[in-house]
């Protein structure tokens, strides 16, 4: 599937995780975003339900620390893409500063 957001290696995005309770909003840089393949999936999650198996891989920085996910894809769209990972959801969006 591909993801409808543009996403450029060298642009800044927020990140917004979500988990039961709480909600936490940051920047992050250099994100990629790619499908797991079927292999992957079956090598990486044996026994787990196809329904609740992740289909993207997300790596990113943040705060200078390389972070990397998988996670269900949830919201596809051309301004903001959200994962699903266990109890956690998290949003990318670019960064748009604010004018003023």
């Amino acid at each position: 599937m591909v993801i409808k957001m543009p996403i450029k290696f060298h642009g800044n995005y927020v990140v917004i995780i979500r988990s039961p309770g709480s909600e936490a909003r940051e920047r992050c840089q250099k994100l990629t975003v790619r499908e797991l393949s079927g292999e992957e999936k079956e090598r990486s999650y044996p026994g787990v339900a196809s329904a609740d198996l992740p289909t993207h891989q997300v790596t990113f920085y943040d705060f200078g620390c390389k972070r990397i996910i998988e996670g269900k894809l949830k919201t596809n769209s051309e301004d903001r893409v959200v994962f699903s990972v266990r109890e956690k959801e998290y949003e990318f969006a670019p960064f748009v500063p604010k004018k003023g």
